[in-house]
């Protein structure tokens, strides 16, 4: 196991602590050595620079996003006005920050304040726009109030950012938006050591409100994903990983090799997110404007092969927009898998025919051609790519393969400059309400029928109080999408752990970016 020595820096968390001797010594501690594909950057919770996985070990919320629903995390319990506008929190005492600070209401506010008043960084969501005022009742108890009732408030405040908890001390001239003077927060662990593009090292917060993690020490190593990481484990460089930023950042076929050593287990979370293709349906120029071309996509790709070689297994099929274990996505539609005959007898009813001697379908003179864009950053989408551009051939369907920088796809989602694109959902627990309301997903289904009904059932859903009303309502727009075939999906991702085999209560979060490591323990 690798040495390295504890130094802790005033400047990460904000206040001075002597380190024993025995703290230096890696042999003493419960250590976990893990692989990280990225560098810390700056962990301010209330930006988006950070790591998000180390964020969520330093940081914590009001509210926690659990399988059983939503959870008590600072604030121990909370009551929801009838109209779902007001939300008073009652805090937990007795928590103190990795600096010493106190956190109660007026931490509590000043946090929140600070993240409202950046509000124009903040776009992704309408909580920005909604809270109309953050008030503390007593030491212990704050108030939220919000312009009109919004569901997914909870859920949003349990996020990995920016709601989250740093100490009043860390903010630079009252602010965080420009940066803060350190990352003191009250999560189980605290940064005592970062050297750029190397490694970072935490220790378990001693004063933790929810008792000291027994996992003493995490060291997070910067590797390159793939092959590296998997040499590293072998060789016992390190001895954790997760696939914290999707399953394109590990080997599976490396992965996969690690199954037969026994110093290793490999655990794998429920699907956390669909890998799907957005198509364009506002696109009047293409094939794929047509409903029946959108439903002949779907059936000409064989996402078995592409779940068992391509992703070795660490993905499942999907033939539904959401997977059943996300909130409000389990209902009955109609399983669309793969037929090559299916999508000839679509084609051939939507009036593209094959011509003697033609390898691709025309209509009204015009081929049947489709440019479907991809990440080249990641290998697999490529080979995905390349195996939908085979199978659909078989269907008369022209695939052109475009491989784009990340920032190149974001920008052509935004602006609806693509017939098909591959994307995914938003995730666990961001899924369904944030994935629906964003932007690139309204846009891509902007071209079918009853487009603007649509719209307004999903403003509604996230504004009424009824339960039964908002299932009705999900259940209707999840079924018009899946019909209109305007988003075809391909695989349900999942997060996988590499961990020694003695290590025990592995368990994950309800998102892809955090893990719980201060529940584990060393048997």
């Amino acid at each position: 196991m690798i040495l390295i020595a504890v130094v802790l820096c005033i400047s990460l968390v904000g206040c001075n602590r002597e380190v024993s001797s025995s703290e230096t010594n890696s042999n003493e501690l419960n250590e976990l050595i893990m692989a990280s594909p990225q560098d810390n950057y700056d962990i301010n919770p209330h930006l988006y620079a950070g790591t998000m996985s180390i964020q969520g070990m330093v940081f914590e919320a009001l509210v926690e996003n659990t399988e059983d629903g939503i959870k008590p995390l600072l604030a121990e319990s909370w009551d929801v006005s009838e109209d779902g506008k007001t939300y008073t929190f009652y805090l937990r005492e007795n928590v103190t920050f990795h600096d010493g600070e106190v956190f109660n209401a007026e931490v509590a506010k000043l946090n929140i304040d600070a993240v409202l008043r950046n509000k124009e960084m903040h776009t992704w969501s309408k909580i920005f726009e909604i809270i109309t005022g953050c008030d503390v009742i007593n030491e212990y108890t704050l108030q939220v109030t919000l312009a009109e009732s919004y569901y997914p408030f909870l859920t949003e405040m349990g996020l990995t950012r920016p709601f989250r908890f740093i100490s009043p001390k860390c903010f630079i001239d009252g602010e965080t938006m420009n940066g803060v003077n350190g990352y003191a927060g009250t999560g189980a662990y605290v940064l005592v050591e970062d050297v750029a593009d190397q490694y970072a090292v935490f220790e378990a917060y001693e004063n933790y409100w929810g008792g000291e993690p027994k996992i003493k020490k995490v060291t997070r190593k910067v590797l390159p994903i793939g092959q590296t990481t998997i040499l590293a484990l072998q060789k016992g460089d390190i001895n954790f990983l997760f696939t914290e930023l999707g399953g394109d950042a590990l080997d599976a076929e490396a992965l996969m090799a690690l199954n037969n050593d026994d110093r290793y287990q490999i655990v794998r979370s429920d699907p956390m997110y669909t890998k799907q293709l957005f198509a364009c349906t506002g696109n009047t120029d293409s094939p794929i404007s047509e409903k029946l071309v959108r439903q002949a996509v779907w059936y000409g790709i064989d996402r078995e092969t592409i779940a068992s070689v391509i992703a070795n297994n660490l993905e499942t099929p999907a033939y539904t927009m959401f997977s059943k274990n996300i909130p409000y996505a389990n209902i009955a539609l109609e399983k669309r898998g793969y037929s090559i005959e299916k999508s000839i007898e679509l084609l051939e009813q939507a009036g593209w025919k094959l011509e003697d001697g033609q390898a691709y379908r025309t209509k009204n003179g015009k081929p049947l051609e489709i440019n479907v864009y991809y990440a080249s950053s990641k290998a697999s989408q490529k080979a995905v790519c390349e195996l939908m551009q085979s199978t659909l051939a078989e269907a008369g369907i022209k695939l052109n393969l475009v491989g784009e920088e990340a920032l190149s796809i974001r920008e052509r989602r935004l602006s609806e400059n693509y017939e098909l694109l591959m994307d995914s959902t938003f995730g666990k627990p961001y899924d369904p309400q944030s994935t629906l309301m964003s932007k690139g997903y309204l846009l891509a289904a902007k071209g079918i029928p009853g487009i603007e009904e649509v719209y307004a059932k999903i403003d509604a859903i996230v504004v009424t109080t009824d339960e039964t009303e908002r299932q009705e309502l999900y259940a209707e727009v999840l079924t018009k999408f899946h019909d209109e075939a305007c988003f075809i999906p391909l695989t349900y991702s999942t997060v996988t752990i590499v961990a020694p085999a003695n290590l025990q209560n592995i368990t994950f979060r309800q998102t892809q970016y955090e893990i719980p490591l201060e529940k584990m323990y060393f048997q």
